[in-house]
C-alpha cells in the first residue's frame, strides 16, 4: 500500500510540483491523486476536507492513515524520496519549520499568480 499525496489538479504549480516529485520517487512509495476528482479519498485518521486539500497538499500515510499538510507533508515525503533523504533532518532544524510553513502557505496563497492562469483557474495542457 503507498501514501497518498492529495494536491489541486487544476493547478498549474501543483501539477508542475507532482511530476518532480514522480521523477524523484524512484521507489515508487507514493501514489498521486487529485484532490478535486471524483474518486473516494483515502482512509485517514481525521476527516479530509477538499477546501482544506485545495488550499494545501496534503499526505495520507498508508499504514496509519496519518495527515500530513503544506511544508509537514513535503518533510514526511523527504524521508522517503532518495535524493532528498540525506538532508531531510535540516527540514527539523530550529526554525526551519516555522519558516518552512510560512514559506509553504505564502506559495499557496499566492500560486495563480505564480503561474499564467486565467480567472483564479490554471489552464491545464493535455497529457501526453
Amino acid at each position: 500500500m503507498k501514501s497518498t499525496v492529495l494536491f489541486d489538479g487544476e493547478c498549474a504549480l501543483c501539477q508542475g510540483s507532482v511530476r518532480l516529485l514522480r521523477r524523484l520517487d524512484w521507489l515508487r512509495r507514493f501514489h498521486y491523486q487529485d484532490a478535486r476528482g471524483e474518486g473516494p479519498l483515502p482512509k485517514a485518521a481525521m476527516p479530509l476536507h477538499r477546501n482544506a486539500m485545495l488550499a494545501e497538499m496534503h499526505l495520507v500515510t498508508a499504514n496509519t492513515g496519518k495527515v500530513f499538510r503544506g511544508f509537514f507533508a513535503f518533510r514526511w515525503m523527504a524521508w522517503r524520496l532518495p535524493l532528498t533523504a540525506a538532508f531531510a533532518w535540516v527540514l527539523y532544524m530550529p526554525g526551519v519549520p516555522w519558516l518552512g510553513r510560512r514559506l509553504y502557505r505564502w506559495v499557496a496563497r499566492n500560486r495563480f499568480n505564480l503561474v499564467p492562469c486565467h480567472n483564479g483557474a490554471c489552464s491545464i495542457p493535455p497529457k501526453r
